[in-house]
């Protein structure tokens, strides 16, 4: 007897959930009883339809997802939706360094041709470093010098093409996934007959175009690879049967040969055998292609800018688009403050200027050379009245010092191997939430996470003290600015003048003289001060050498001459690193300023906590800079609150 159970449930897409609604349904007829039988036949047959209308519905959802951009996880799809936004996928790239090559020969003239190969050694590992055009040079003194000549890591590829109009499928495709677009040239040669070649450009604003402009298009297409595509003969120039394309460009190894400075030339070039080679700057550069969450992030912000950066915003896309190494950055306009390279950010607004801050996948500042390439790159986008500004990225270090309590009755961990873990969370905050822009460090969050790391960890007690570093000019007079721009804690003037107030530094030497150290700290009231130790007493021999902002976090060094850097962190070092107590434990980074935690000087130490085991004796464990020290003591401890 049939029931009500008839109608089939089809909300469900997982394959149990669709299974029994098929029973379900069953329930409702006379003709099949062995339905809910695992060993029967019409349970072989429930499954089969399970899993047919499971994978069905997997595959319309799959569909469905991939018909947007934001929900898109196939690179083909992210691909397809960025083309429709205008937006062109970043192939990967190469390590970029620049070199001065001198021939010693009597010629005129010498030529180094496109392709010529340095090599450069990594890990034992050859990688070829490759001109991308032919450069002619003539002789002064019997040498001829190539200057300033760029060369990128990879191998050089020639493909050539005769346009063939009959054959439909015809694409001109870079073969290799890794091919740097960035170093392509596309020629075209008339005829076999007819060598004569124009070089085409690629074209980025087809509102410029006629039908005879000389450029040609560029596209991601399948398995990673790009396909240079050419006009119709309406927009742009449409190539004809016989033609010859030229493809040229580097395959490249992408970061393997970043920071390569040593390179070793070929055995000639255009004949001549006598060759040294110069490095100007090291290879960096090097990257992956741009990955599908990249995609998914930066087609919107550069379709919203429009081909035009006039919002913060908007130039942050075009950073991105024209230095393909940029991990992160930072832009504000003038009129939010300005900067200087020796004091640092500022509030005054400086009106007609855009301030750019890029921090590199390499984590090196951007060499003069980039910075005034970037700066031409953006010069099609910006308005006529702006000036775009490349300005440093700072860092700024934090010193933690760590004390957690825990309860040695509630794990079998020591307070070594706990420490351990809690560093381990401090590492994982430290890349997830610091390391880049506009990341601040939340003292709350910190204390939260270290007492998480483990049940038996009962409460801690972390105290935070800012640090940065500068490369003093040696053997001549100059003057230092050191901006924080976080206010420091000062609670009285003349706060803990006679113990050094709150300012400290790591050694130097003045004046030649080798034998005295000399260090800074601040009297509590807005002095700088230079002293030496004698035993442990500080022996003062300038009480005004400088300044100390309380509130705006910026310590001023008057002019003197540093002629020596003592040892940081017990290893030679060409800085000083000055040190700052914050009035806050809570630091926020100010527009190029970046914040990052010194592992090598925050300690972590644990202590068992007396009250929740016997009430006397605890362990401390410290460690500190790759360093354990165990401390027994006998007395009760008392257990310390979180400061939050």
């Amino acid at each position: 007897m049939a029931t009500n159970e008839s109608r089939l449930r089809v909300t469900e897409l997982d394959f149990d959930n669709i299974k029994n609604n098929l029973k379900f349904f069953l329930k409702g007829q006379d003709k099949f009883k062995d339905y809910d039988f695992e060993g029967s036949g019409m349970s072989i047959l429930l499954d089969t339809l399970a899993y047919n209308t499971h994978y069905m519905a997997y595959n319309a959802n799959m569909v469905a997802n991939e018909m947007f951009l934001d929900s898109s996880s196939l690179r083909s799809s992210a691909v397809s939706h960025a083309k429709m936004l205008g937006y062109e996928v970043t192939s990967a790239r190469a390590p970029k360094a620049t070199i001065n090559v001198n021939l010693q020969t009597t010629d005129a003239t010498k030529t180094m041709p496109s392709g010529t190969a340095f090599t450069a050694t990594v890990d034992g590992t050859n990688y070829q470093f490759v001109t991308i055009s032919d450069v002619t040079r003539a002789n002064s003194g019997n040498s001829v010098n190539f200057d300033s000549v760029e060369i990128y890591e990879g191998t050089y590829i020639i493909s050539k093409n005769v346009v063939d109009s009959s054959n439909v499928d015809q694409k001109f495709i870079l073969t290799d996934p890794r091919a740097d677009t960035s170093t392509l040239t596309v020629k075209v040669q008339t005829s076999t007959s007819d060598t004569s070649t124009t070089t085409y450009t690629k074209a980025d604003d087809i509102t410029q175009l006629s039908a005879t402009s000389t450029v040609y298009y560029l596209q991601e297409v399948e398995r990673g690879r790009f396909e240079v595509y050419f006009g119709d003969g309406v927009i742009s120039k449409a190539l004809e049967d016989g033609n010859i394309v030229q493809l040229q460009y580097v395959v490249t190894n992408k970061g393997v040969a970043n920071g390569v400075s040593s390179f070793t030339p070929p055995t000639s070039i255009d004949g001549a055998t006598s060759i040294v080679v110069t490095t100007v700057s090291s290879a960096i550069g090097g990257a992956e292609q741009e990955s599908v969450n990249s995609i998914k992030l930066k087609a919107p912000l550069n379709y919203s800018a429009q081909g035009r950066a006039v919002t913060t915003s908007d130039y942050e896309v075009y950073v991105k688009k024209l230095f393909a190494n940029t991990q992160a950055v930072s832009v504000w306009g003038g009129e939010d403050g300005s900067y200087d390279s020796s004091t640092g950010v500022s509030s005054t607004p400086e009106y007609g200027k855009v301030f750019i801050s890029v921090k590199s996948t390499t984590g090196v500042d951007l060499t003069s050379t980039q910075k005034d390439n970037l700066v031409k790159g953006l010069a099609p986008y910006k308005v006529a009245s702006v000036t775009p500004v490349i300005v440093d990225a700072e860092t700024t270090e934090l010193i933690l010092g760590v004390t957690f309590n825990f309860n040695s009755s509630s794990t079998t961990s020591t307070g070594t191997e706990l420490a351990s873990l809690v560093n381990t969370t401090l590492q994982n905050y430290n890349t997830s939430d610091l390391q880049s822009f506009n990341r601040p460090f939340r003292h709350s969050k910190v204390l939260r996470l270290i007492d998480e790391t483990d049940t038996a960890i009962l409460n801690n007690t972390t105290t935070v003290t800012m640090a940065k570093k500068f490369s003093p000019t040696l053997s001549t007079a100059t003057s230092y600015n050191i901006n924080f721009n976080n206010r420091f804690y000062n609670p009285v003037s003349g706060y803990n003048a006679t113990g050094g107030g709150i300012v400290s530094s790591t050694g130097f030497y003045m004046n030649s003289v080798t034998t005295i150290e000399y260090f800074f700290d601040d009297d509590g009231s807005g002095n700088l001060r230079i002293y030496y130790l004698v035993g442990n007493t500080r022996t003062y021999t300038n009480s005004t050498a400088g300044t100390v902002d309380y509130t705006t976090g910026l310590i001023k060094i008057n002019s003197m001459i540093i002629t020596g850097v003592g040892s940081v962190d017990g290893a030679t070092s060409s800085q000083i690193r000055i040190t700052a107590l914050p009035n806050s434990n809570d630091i926020v980074p100010v527009r190029n300023q970046i914040l990052e935690i010194d592992f090598s000087n925050t300690t972590i130490t644990s202590s068992v906590d007396a009250t929740a085991t016997t009430g006397k004796g605890y362990t401390t464990t410290t460690t500190s800079a790759g360093t354990t020290t165990t401390t027994v003591s006998t007395t009760t401890s008392t257990p310390s609150s979180s400061a939050y």
